[in-house]
């Protein structure tokens, strides 16, 4: 049956190629300075040429102001912005009204607790991202590595697609289904050889094993 798959932290035409080859439904830039997959727009503008029409293109984007929104929306033309900060139903909404692009928000979970805030965001967003809340002291609020409790998805029913993030590689990504029931999966550090250097060969693989889920 398989599931669908979102690259994401995408910064060489080689990563793109591996995405595409295998099948990735969702490319995914990142616009955040902390993070070593920060890439320039124009730059990411380019690498998502290839993957028009074949894959949605995702701006992934932190408490992003007006203009920067905008400069990223207008440069990148991204099917669905991604926002990964501590954006309100409402922030969300207007940026979507603002871009034109479809909004996926990531709700940080550590206990079943978590999931509840999800609720909030579903009548102004196209997707749901689950991703593993950060630690306190971190400077970024994912693409850590670190996966959470994935029975606590088991059953849940939401009004949007969700996807599944954090921890995920191709050697745990059959575990993940099984016990979240994920649609969708979101990986980043766990096809690189190092950090923000994404590796083909796993991105092969983990696209591979998602087709197998």
């Amino acid at each position: 049956m398989g599931v669908q798959a979102k690259i994401c932290g995408i910064s060489t035409p080689e990563a793109v190629t591996a995405a595409l080859d295998g099948g990735a439904a969702f490319l995914g830039f990142m616009f955040f300075e902390k993070s070593p997959r920060n890439i320039a727009p124009d730059a990411a503008w380019r690498l998502a040429q290839p993957a028009r029409g074949k894959a949605k293109i995702v701006a992934v984007l932190v408490d992003p102001s007006d203009a920067e929104a905008d400069r990223i929306a207008q440069i990148l033309q991204p099917d669905l912005i991604q926002l990964h900060g501590k954006e309100t139903p409402a922030r969300a909404h207007a940026i979507a009204q603002r871009t034109g692009a479809g909004i996926i928000k990531v709700a940080p979970v550590s206990e079943a607790a978590d999931l509840a805030a999800a609720a909030d965001y579903e009548t102004v967003v196209e997707h749901l991202m689950f991703e593993t809340k950060a630690a306190k002291d971190a400077d970024r609020p994912g693409g850590l590595g670190i996966a959470f409790d994935w029975t606590l998805m088991a059953g849940r029913r939401f009004q949007r697609p969700w996807f599944l993030a954090g921890g995920l590689d191709p050697w745990n990504l059959s575990q993940a289904v099984q016990q979240s029931g994920a649609p969708i999966l979101d990986v980043s550090s766990g096809v690189e050889r190092g950090p923000g250097l994404k590796d083909p060969a796993l991105i092969a693989a983990f696209l591979d094993a998602a087709k197998r889920a």
